[in-house]
């Protein structure tokens, strides 16, 4: 039991005891937390992501559950409510057996009165977590037409009548679990005599070496008062004496800034914040703000209208990643793994994530950790792949859940864009219903987004909207997957239509936020959760492990396509991840060199919720795959690429720059025989401006030969460097030699090991791996005969003295090849 925490407030975060309401079943549960890992801790499930056991605990989502516990509180005089919020989802709470709440909407805060229900000394809360699957049925027969979701994406059905993840009911990455619990805080606290119900900011006169920060504190309270507030901005402390009223009163204080420091986004300038706190004699509300002016640029032009966005006045091109949930299960999940994989994007010269609308809007510490490391976040609301309801009961639910999380988030200076939905005037056109009936169906999507929209606009003025991703613009209710010259792009046709990669090149995107393509999880990730006799792509727990349908034959269809089949196994998997990074890397590299047509390419996906096979850069763990350390050469802020001509008769290699001063850029190129012999070609220079993309030097296709490789290497006059190769035709068609790969291992004072890496011929994409967990300097790289290069590997977790780690080690030949 809990006593009594500073200003009234009593945790009740910690140890519940868990139920099945047909007291089949009882488990210790620890909130926050969900119900499937409870249930595993205790020996009552398997867990749900080895082998084939998401089929074993499907009868978890089938039933009710309650969790319960009982609190102290010696003196229930006056006001009390409880504080919720990610309660998932459709829930009642009780407090002394008489209900104080009846909830469906993990996205909304809850703050029910309950003195009416306490008692002095012990009282016992329960809360009662009725079925998502059962929910959704019911609400669904109650609609007054029927109201589609994406059967391919969510084998649990009617997940669109419920307002929690859509992930949560199966995607075409994540498992099928329906999850339930309490993912957030809870507390009983004491109304004495208010609280802070929203803290707010606007940042206005962004001019003349100064900014006005206007705060917006909303108290509630149940009768009149005066209450004294502060108001704190680093330091900058103001006390006001305010008479409030019964209900909601605003109260507003300006911060006169003088020669702000502003926040920019990764790669552009520092991450400078500045500390508000609001209090009260009894609460604290803190945000961290980052000055600085954000517009989405849409100016029509020849080829239609832009896409491009202006922080501080200056256009960014925006390099990143696709976000969903860190992982399938709530309690698996922690800030420290969450903060390992937005490091990584960082590590990978992202600037940029796209919060996507299937998942969660993210705890208030996750936007913290974004606005620290400059990551601008485009949030999407929690919408997806479905339709969805417009009765009035489902959209007072909405304009409560855009109120709640647009007041929470909108002081974040990583947020740069509010997107209505994913996909959502696509998927008018996926279900027979709304094909025969698209009257209907848009009316109710237009109803859905107005709401969304507008609670924008109340809540947040000067917040950018966007209406749905991809969008071609505002009222645009055309094909966004398809149609390149206006608003945000969705570019599936590669994966999803088993288009080639030189397809990537057909389409100029303004700004393209999704396109991908799968791989699978690494090898020692596909040992955690499979036997050793699973160990083939169609084996059923591999096939259980691949959630898009027709995935697996897309991956090796594509592998006779382009490579000469991998030997076994584990080459497979490694293979996989190549020709996945090579995929994303014509995407990015030829619409990067478009810019500024193209401002902008967000890649699908950056993490994994399980392990899965997916689009994902990085493994389930944080773990990187081969395109990660991809990722990082070819989102390098000054890079240079080689650009086929559509006939194949030249190639040109591009330079881009996204820095603010022009750079010098110095290239080698040459000849990169079979055997490895780097026979010198030609040395070129060129100015690249700021914020620009150029041509560095055209080359006549037939100065390569058929059987060798155009290879480059290039230093910037700002100290950046890289390097790549170009093959014009397929990797099947070289007949590689014998790479003659050997490796040092020394251990290093800090715990790492350098792995030194020779070869004695032509080795292309190789790579390292180990059971033993941890991050590479560098992978998936190139040798030339006689080259050697030093590795560091930094293991997760240290080592036993005098024991060092053992290495797979993989290239294109040896992949290939049975010796």
């Amino acid at each position: 039991m809990n006593e009594y925490t500073s200003g009234g407030t009593i945790d009740l975060q910690g140890a519940w005891h868990l139920s099945s309401v047909d007291g089949d079943h009882g488990a210790s549960i620890s909130i926050p937390g969900d119900v499937h890992s409870a249930l595993q801790a205790a020996g009552l499930i398997p867990d749900p992501y080895f082998a084939r056991n998401e089929e074993a605990v499907q009868w978890v989502a089938e039933r009710d559950w309650a969790i319960e516990r009982s609190v102290m509180v010696p003196d229930v005089a006056g006001s009390w409510y409880l504080d919720i919020d990610y309660l998932d989802t459709v829930a009642v709470v009780f407090v002394n057996d008489i209900p104080v709440l009846s909830a469906d909407n993990c996205f909304r805060r809850y703050r029910p009165d309950v003195s009416h229900a306490l008692q002095p000394g012990e009282n016992k809360i329960r809360i009662l977590f009725h079925s998502s699957i059962t929910a959704g049925a019911e609400r669904q027969a109650r609609q007054p037409f029927y109201i589609p979701y994406s059967t391919a994406n969510s084998p649990i059905p009617n997940g669109n009548m419920l307002r929690k993840p859509q992930c949560h009911f199966g995607w075409d990455w994540n498992i099928a679990l329906a999850p339930l619990g309490l993912y957030g805080s809870i507390a009983l606290k004491q109304l004495d005599p208010a609280r802070i119900e929203h803290v707010e900011t606007e940042q206005v006169h962004h001019a003349d070496g100064r900014v006005d920060l206007k705060v917006i504190a909303t108290l509630h309270s149940s009768e009149p008062a005066v209450v004294p507030i502060h108001f704190d901005l680093d330091g900058e402390r103001v006390r006001l004496d305010v008479g409030i009223a019964a209900g909601e009163t605003k109260i507003v204080h300006v911060f006169e800034i003088e020669s702000p420091r502003l926040w920019w986004p990764s790669g552009s300038g520092a991450q400078a914040l500045y500390t508000l706190t609001v209090d009260l004699p009894t609460e604290v509300v803190t945000r961290q703000i980052g000055l600085r002016t954000v517009e989405l640029l849409t100016d029509s032009d020849a080829a239609g209208s832009r896409f491009a966005l202006k922080v501080n006045g200056r256009e960014i091109f925006c390099r990143g990643a696709n976000w969903i949930p860190a992982d399938a299960l709530f309690s698996r999940a922690s800030e420290e793994k969450t903060e390992d994989l937005l490091n990584s994007a960082i590590a990978a010269n992202m600037n940029m994530i796209r919060i996507w609308g299937g998942g969660f809007y993210e705890a208030d510490w996750f936007y913290d950790l974004c606005d620290r490391l400059g990551l601008m976040v485009w949030q999407d609301f929690m919408f997806a792949c479905n339709l969805y309801p417009c009765t009035e009961d489902f959209l007072d639910n909405v304009a409560h859940e855009v109120e709640y999380q647009v007041k929470r988030l909108s002081s974040h200076a990583s947020i740069v864009i509010w997107c209505g939905d994913n996909e959502l005037v696509g998927a008018l056109t996926w279900f027979p219903e709304s094909r025969d009936n698209r009257d209907r169906y848009l009316v109710a999507y237009d109803r859905l987004n107005r709401v969304i929209e507008q609670g924008v606009k109340k809540s947040f003025p000067q917040g950018i909207w966007w209406p749905s991703s991809p969008a071609s613009g505002y009222l645009d209710y055309g094909d966004a997957w398809h149609a390149d010259g206006s608003g945000d792009m969705h570019y599936w046709s590669v994966w999803h239509e088993n288009k080639s990669f030189d397809n990537y090149r057909t389409v100029k995107p303004r700004f393209c936020s999704e396109f991908g393509f799968q791989s699978y999880t690494s090898l020692p990730v596909i040992e955690s959760f499979a036997d050793k006799s699973d160990m083939n792509i169609a084996s059923p727990v591999m096939e259980l492990h691949q959630k898009n349908v027709g995935g697996n034959e897309r991956i090796a269809g594509t592998m006779f396509r382009y490579f000469r089949f991998p030997k076994d196994f584990a080459n497979f998997v490694y293979l996989s991840q190549i020709q996945q990074g090579l995929a994303i890397k014509t995407a990015v590299e030829y619409w990067r060199s478009l810019k500024p047509h193209c401002m902008g390419t967000i890649y699908w996906q950056l993490n994994d919720t399980w392990p899965v096979a997916s689009w994902s850069s990085l493994n389930y763990g944080g773990s990187w795959k081969a395109m990660h350390y991809m990722v990082r050469r070819f989102f390098q802020p000054v890079a240079v690429a080689a650009i086929p001509s559509e006939d194949a008769t030249s190639i040109t290699l591009s330079m881009v720059n996204d820095t603010l001063d022009t750079v010098t850029v110095d290239a080698n190129l040459f000849v990169l025989t079979l055997s490895g012999e780097r026979i010198p070609l030609k040395s070129v220079q060129g100015d690249c401006g700021p914020d620009a993309a150029d041509i560095l030097v055209t080359l006549d296709a037939s100065e390569i030969p058929a059987d060798g490789l155009l290879a480059w290497s290039f230093i910037a006059s700002n100290g950046m460097t890289g390097e790549g190769h170009f093959i014009n035709g397929t990797y099947k068609a070289l007949e590689l030699q014998p790479a003659g790969i050997e490796t040092t291992v020394i251990a290093t004072n800090d715990g790492a090991f350098e792995v030194t890496v020779t070869a004695k011929g032509l080795a292309l994409f190789v790579m390292l791996e180990s059971e033993t967990a941890g991050r590479y300097s560098d992978n998936a790289f190139d040798l030339t005969a006689g080259e050697s290069r030093r590795i560091t590997f930094t293991p997760d977790t240290a080592r036993p003295s005098g024991t060092l780690p053992a290495f797979r080690i993989y290239d294109l030949y040896s992949c290939q090849s049975v010796e």
